[in-house]
């Protein structure tokens, strides 16, 4: 008796490590095999996220971004990450961010590109506004283009046309074809 009253908390200790053993030693396969089951899913298929944010910010590229999606899904070797129902905010280096809302995307790491597809509805930091059904950024070149339809909206004009292209380092949009411009009233008054 005299040696349970001296010794019980090394005891209850002792008993506790016991019981978490047995325990380790009861369910340690499943414990084993929950790493090779997740190899298993993403091997061959890629990782797949729902409801991501994700930041792309490479000093080389001169351009950060940040990317909120419903679903996202990056290719076995990491390089290519396709998204849905997304939301983009693009910020160059040294120039006004836009952000751009759509259906699809694509992101090439190597190349650099970001391919944006349905009911595309982008905003500028400066107020405008352009509509259409597919863009492409190039983050090397600081370029945006399109070979669709698009609308561009301004505080003073409306610009339809087939096609453009944006020069986002001098802050050019030139639309390359079947162009269309209303100038609302009062904008040519000085």
């Amino acid at each position: 008796m005299k040696f349970l009253k001296r010794h019980w908390p090394l005891l209850g200790l002792g008993l506790l490590l016991l019981m978490v053993g047995f325990y380790f030693i009861k369910s340690g396969s499943k414990l084993v095999r929950a790493p090779a089951l997740l190899k298993d899913v993403i091997s061959g298929q890629g990782l797949k996220l729902k409801d991501i944010h994700y930041t792309q910010d490479d000093p080389d590229r001169r351009m950060k971004w940040v990317l909120d999606a419903k679903e996202v899904s990056f290719s076995e070797d990491r390089k290519t990450i396709r998204f849905n129902t997304f939301a983009l905010r693009v910020e160059p280096e040294g120039e006004q961010w836009f952000k751009l809302k759509g259906n699809r995307g694509r992101y090439d790491r190597d190349s650099g590109v970001i391919e944006l597809w349905g009911d595309l509805e982008g905003v500028s930091a400066d107020g405008y506004r352009i509509l259409t059904e597919y863009v492409m950024i190039n983050e090397q070149k600081k370029e945006m283009s399109s070979d669709q339809p698009v609308k561009i909206f301004g505080p003073f004009f409306r610009v339809d046309g087939r096609g453009f292209l944006a020069d986002l380092k001098r802050k050019q949009v030139e639309i390359l074809s079947g162009v269309t411009t209303e100038i609302h009233e009062g904008a040519l008054i000085s």
